[in-house]
């Protein structure tokens, strides 16, 4: 199967879910390069960017579950390599 390299950026308004997150995140270890996390706190959110290299089903699992996270917001930008 064809693999992708890109990054997903994750935004987590909701703090109830910052557990459920993290637990997906590491789930998905396998596909995530590198990850950064800024908590900001003047607007009360934290930003994830993760870098990933996996299949479109892979990086598609981790974004769909996070996707159905209350509070939480996902965008991904993938190339194919």
């Amino acid at each position: 199967m064809n693999r992708r390299i890109g990054v997903v950026a994750i935004i987590v308004e909701n703090k109830e879910s910052v557990q459920m997150v993290n637990k997906l995140l590491s789930k998905y270890g396998e596909i995530i390069i590198g990850r950064m996390g800024v908590p900001y706190k003047e607007k009360n959110v934290n930003v994830i960017s993760t870098i990933v290299d996996g299949t479109t089903d892979e990086i598609g699992g981790l974004t769909g579950q996070l996707g159905r996270l209350e509070g939480v917001s996902v965008k991904s930008a993938l190339i194919q390599k």
